[in-house]
C-alpha cells in the first residue's frame, strides 16, 4: 500500500508539473499584450511608460525561459501572485469560489450514480428470470436512455431544463439563487450525461456478473433474483463505475465553466472563463493547477474504494508492493 501510495504521489507531482507548464504557454498564445491587461485590457489607454513599468514589475520583460522558471518557483510554495483583473490574491479567490463549484460536482456526481445504478437494474430485468419478453424491452429502453443521457451536451440540456421546469413548469428558477433551488437544475445539467457513461458500463459488468458461478449459487439456494442483484452483483458491477468516478468529477469540475456561466452561479468554471477571457495568467494558473490537484485526489481516493470493494486487488502486486 505505501509502495503504491508513494508512486501515486510521484504521479500527481508529475501531473502537476505537466498542467502548470502546459498553462504557461499555451495562456502565451492568447493574442494581446499582458501588460495592458494587467492595467484594464486594451479600452484602458495605458501609455507606454505605465506598461514599461508593469512589464518590469512583473517580470513580463524577461525571456520566456527566465519567466517559466519564476513561475514554477512560486507555484511550488503554493504562491499563485495577484490576480491581474480582481487585485486580489488568486489563493484568496480561489478560496472563495472553490466550495461552490467541488459542492456543484460532489451533488451532481450522486446523482449520477444514483440514476446510473437505477438504469443498470432497469436493463437488466428480467436477466434470470422467465420473462424474456420483459428483459428485450428493458435492454432496448435502458440502452436508449443510456446513449441518449450520454450523448446529451451541457448548454442544449441547460436550455432544454429551463424551458421545460422555469419557463413551462415555473417549478425551478433559471438562474442561480444561492439556496437549494437554485442548484437543482444545474446539477441535472451536469449529471445525466455522466449518468448515461456509467449506465453503460454498469449494465455491462451486471449483465457479466448475473452470469457467474456464485449468482447461480445464489439462486439455487433460494436467493431472489432482486436479491441476487443486490446482495452480490451490483457490488461488482459498481467497480467499473467506481474506477471512472475519478474521470467523472474531473469531467463534472470542466462541465462547470459552461453550466455556472448559463445559470450565472459563481464559481471555479466562470471565474477560469473570465480569466482567460481577460488573459488573467495567474487566475488561470491557479484555477487550473487546483483542479489538477482535486482530480489527483479523487483518482486515489477511488482506488481505494475500488480495493475496498473488491479484496482481490488488495492481493495484487500493485497494492502489496511486492
Amino acid at each position: 500500500m505505501a509502495r503504491r501510495l508513494g508512486v501515486r504521489a510521484a504521479g500527481g507531482l508529475f501531473v502537476l508539473w505537466a498542467v502548470a507548464t502546459i498553462t504557461f504557454f499555451v495562456i502565451r498564445l492568447i493574442p494581446g499584450d499582458p501588460a495592458a491587461a494587467i492595467l484594464g485590457g486594451p479600452g484602458s489607454q495605458a501609455s507606454d511608460a505605465a506598461l514599461a513599468a508593469v512589464r518590469e514589475e512583473y517580470g513580463l520583460d524577461l525571456p520566456v525561459w527566465q519567466q517559466y522558471l519564476l513561475a514554477l518557483g512560486r507555484m511550488a510554495t503554493l504562491d499563485f501572485g495577484t490576480s491581474y483583473a480582481l487585485r486580489q490574491p488568486v489563493a484568496d479567490v480561489i478560496g472563495a469560489q472553490l466550495p461552490g463549484t467541488f459542492l456543484l460536482a460532489l451533488l451532481a456526481l450522486i446523482v449520477a450514480w444514483v440514476v446510473a445504478v437505477a438504469l443498470a437494474l432497469f436493463s437488466t430485468l428480467g436477466v434470470g428470470d422467465t420473462s424474456r419478453g420483459l428483459g428485450r424491452a428493458a435492454a432496448a429502453v435502458g440502452g436508449t436512455l443510456e446513449t441518449v443521457a450520454a450523448a446529451l451536451p451541457h448548454f442544449w440540456l441547460a436550455a432544454v431544463l429551463v424551458v421545460v421546469f422555469s419557463s413551462w413548469l415555473r417549478l425551478l428558477p433559471p438562474v442561480s439563487t444561492g439556496d437549494a433551488a437554485g442548484l437543482v437544475l444545474p446539477v441535472l445539467t451536469l449529471a445525466i450525461p455522466v449518468a448515461g457513461f456509467l449506465a453503460q458500463v454498469m449494465r455491462e459488468s451486471l449483465l457479466d456478473a448475473l452470469a457467474t458461478p456464485y449468482a447461480l449459487s445464489a439462486r439455487a439456494r433460494g436467493e431472489t433474483e432482486w436479491g441476487v442483484r443486490m446482495r452480490h452483483a451490483l457490488r461488482h458491477a459498481a467497480l467499473p463505475g467506481v474506477n471512472l468516478s475519478a474521470w467523472a468529477f474531473g469531467y463534472l469540475v470542466s462541465g462547470a465553466v459552461v453550466v455556472e456561466t448559463i445559470f450565472a452561479r459563481p464559481g471555479l468554471g466562470r471565474s477560469l472563463l473570465q480569466a482567460v477571457t481577460l488573459r488573467d495568467v495567474p487566475l488561470v494558473t491557479g484555477i487550473v493547477l487546483v483542479t489538477a490537484l482535486a482530480y489527483i485526489v479523487v483518482t486515489l481516493v477511488a482506488d481505494l474504494v475500488s480495493a475496498a470493494l473488491d479484496p482481490r486487488l488488495r492481493r495484487t502486486t500493485a497494492w502489496s508492493g511486492r
